[in-house]
């Protein structure tokens, strides 16, 4: 079967290797639709410290069901259109124990620890997919990875109907915090540097955009709020300057839930995947741990 392989940093190819057999308790999944996720862009580059080579890239995943055990926990079987869940956790370890498994201390992502599922077949834990709704196309079906990060940083939030959400970055997410943020009936507000970004958010239907380059956005949004300023600030950019500046743009009793952290020194900021540190990897969109 064919893969999209990383040998090296700017050295990618797709390649023929043996078709994977499920070991217990895994199942066989043919891969329909895979996105690209900046941190592949990272991989690629040389600039995702976290990732090793050679590597088969490919985190965000939906394929068909081909063989699976019977008594997987969500009732899946043969023939199944599903996402793969890529968090790859030990089940020990005390976030572990809590629920938390996002932050776990041994966690291995797919394209980034461990192979990736860019590939035409791919092996997974059984109790690790998920059933994707009839009518969902292949393509929304590999989004559903970027989105539960953006719903995830609005749910440990606790944005509230009526509340007005502050969210630096424009990119996808971003723009899909933002959309959530109104979904739930709040106030989106959205800041970058890039015009084109933001007029895209605008036909999107967000409703307050800021290009923090050309105006304050502090006194922007204290305007929109009638000086309560934001009750929830949602980092999607992870450079360090706008990680500083959510505490400019904050209510007194807000929250702030980043999605990125940035790395230090001058080292670019890449999106999710457990960049916070190189010895023990964890999720960073987990609000309140800066």
């Amino acid at each position: 079967m064919k893969v999209i392989k990383l040998a090296e940093p700017w050295k990618i190819s797709c390649v023929d290797i043996e078709k994977p057999v499920p070991k217990p308790g895994e199942a066989l999944i043919k891969v329909v639709a895979a996105g690209i996720c900046g941190s592949d862009i990272g991989a690629f580059r040389g600039t995702n410290g976290l990732v090793s080579y050679p590597r088969v890239i490919g985190h965000e995943l939906a394929g068909i069901v081909e063989s699976i055990p019977e008594n997987n926990k969500n009732g899946i079987k043969v023939g199944d259109r599903v996402v793969v869940d890529p968090y790859l956790y030990c089940g020990h370890c005390y976030p572990c124990r809590i629920g938390r498994t996002n932050c776990c201390t041994d966690l291995k992502v797919l394209g980034v620890h461990v192979d990736g599922g860019m590939a035409e077949y791919y092996c997974h834990p059984a109790d690790m997919l998920i059933k994707i709704p009839e009518g969902m196309s292949w393509e929304q079906a590999a989004m559903a990875e970027p989105l539960t990060i953006s719903l995830h940083g609005i749910h440990r939030g606790g944005l509230q109907a009526g509340e007005y959400c502050a969210i630096i970055g424009a990119g996808p997410i971003g723009l899909v915090a933002g959309m959530v943020a109104q979904a739930y009936g709040a106030h989106a507000i959205l800041l970058d540097l890039v015009q084109e970004r933001l007029d895209f958010a605008k036909s999107l239907g967000i409703e307050y955009v800021i290009n923090s380059g050309k105006e304050d956005p502090v006194e922007r949004i204290k305007e929109i709020t009638g000086g309560e300023m934001a009750h929830q600030v949602m980092e999607c950019s992870g450079a360090n300057p706008a990680i500083r500046q959510t505490f400019d743009l904050v209510s007194n009793a807000g929250r702030i839930t980043p999605d990125r952290l940035a790395q230090e020194g001058n080292q670019p900021a890449h999106r999710c995947h457990h960049q916070e540190g190189n010895r023990h990897p964890r999720c960073p969109h987990q609000c309140w741990r800066i």
